[in-house]
């Protein structure tokens, strides 16, 4: 007879993803992953493997749930540079205010902690920059068709600045920078994409 669980895998993980987004995989012991997900350690190995793939998992639906929807609304934009702003004032309020505020992006974080010895995490990380500089590069077309974009911006490196900046943006906000600060930033970085006036 199959074993059935007396809990909701799905639940799990979402606790799994805000313990591990606030305090980062290496800080967390496998002792508060069970006081903090309310299973025993045998549930926990047996259901996903142990510490470590609930980390990479709770990393991948971060990912999923929380950035995806966010590029997507940045790639559907359409308005160019100020679909960009819009991106990072966004960006910035959330890093800086309400329920997450200083708790930075649970990718950036672990880009910042990451040593790569973790194949799975690396291809959560890698789709992760991928999509958000798709997301950019698509919203820079948009601003090259508007002609917003000075002549020899190349869209592609200029995507890479702009997911660089976003990962900026998050470490700073987690280290205590204030929303002016991160929003000069931002607005001299697009400045700096801006035909002359």
């Amino acid at each position: 007879m199959p074993d059935v669980k007396h809990f909701d895998p799905d639940a799990v993980l979402d606790r799994a993803v805000l313990l591990f987004w606030r305090r980062g995989a290496a800080a967390t012991g496998i002792a508060e992953v069970v006081a903090e997900t309310g299973i025993n350690r045998s549930s926990l190995y047996a259901t996903f493997g142990g510490k470590r793939d609930l980390y990479v998992a709770a990393l991948r639906r971060y990912a999923d749930r929380q950035s995806r929807p966010v590029f997507d609304r940045l790639a559907a934009d359409g308005r160019g540079l100020p679909g960009i702003a819009a991106f990072f004032d966004g960006l910035v309020a959330a890093r800086c205010s309400g329920e997450y505020a200083r708790w930075g992006c649970m990718v950036s974080n672990a880009h910042a902690a990451q040593d790569g010895s973790d194949a799975g995490e690396r291809e959560v990380l890698a789709a992760h920059h991928e999509a958000l500089c798709t997301a950019m590069r698509t919203a820079l077309l948009a601003a090259r068709e508007h002609g917003q974009l000075r002549g020899d911006v190349d869209v592609r490196t200029a995507a890479q600045m702009l997911a660089l900046l976003a990962y900026g943006v998050n470490l700073r906000s987690r280290a205590g920078a204030g929303p002016g600060e991160l929003a000069d930033t931002v607005d001299a970085a697009l400045r700096s994409l801006s035909p002359l006036p």
